[in-house]
């Protein structure tokens, strides 16, 4: 909710508090769903649901050959203007579950549905930072207010040498990952 609201209210959006929460309760299944709520420039809410596919135990990943702009302010929110990461998604190569875009810095930003967790040589667990250009995730958030993870500029050669790779969200959770250049 903290971000949907943060999201409002950069785009001049009432969010009625209330009636997201009333939406959201009415959410009853037997089987796990992916839940996706929506808030219309007008302030309505809608909820969409679909089975949720359980993800396999690695994912493989690799880089994707179009880059993201670090100051697209677009990137900082969950809009349903995702084309390129649409685009990218529905062309992964056989064999990749996700691709991580780079900035025009050469920064590693995020994946096409997740947020990266890098385990460093020395231990330390970093995650791109919001001024990479990258969607600040729920379970990112968790993970950096729980003190498990720190923000730090990302290179492909930390991916390189990095001890442990991992990708999530809220949806799927942490997932481990293996780099394929």
């Amino acid at each position: 909710m903290r971000r949907l609201e943060r999201s409002a209210q950069f785009f001049g959006i009432a969010l009625d508090r209330d009636a997201t929460a009333e939406v959201l309760r009415d959410v009853q299944s037997a089987v796990d769903l992916r839940c996706r709520l929506t808030l219309a420039a007008n302030g309505e809410v809608g909820l969409t649901t679909a089975p949720l596919a359980p993800a396999s135990r690695r994912w493989n990943v690799s880089l994707a050959k179009q880059r993201v702009r670090s100051d697209d302010p677009w990137l900082r929110h969950k809009t349903t203007k995702r084309g390129l990461y649409d685009q990218v998604r529905a062309s992964l190569p056989l064999g990749v579950d996700e691709l991580l875009f780079l900035n025009e810095r050469d920064e590693v930003c995020e994946g096409t549905i997740t947020n990266l967790f890098v385990t460093l040589q020395n231990g330390q667990r970093v995650t791109p930072p919001l001024t990479s250009g990258l969607l600040p995730g729920v379970l990112r958030q968790c993970l950096l207010d729980q003190g498990e993870l720190v923000e730090q500029v990302v290179t492909k050669q930390d991916l390189r040498q990095a001890r442990g790779i991992s990708l999530g969200n809220s949806l799927r959770g942490e997932i481990p990952s293996e780099l394929h250049f």
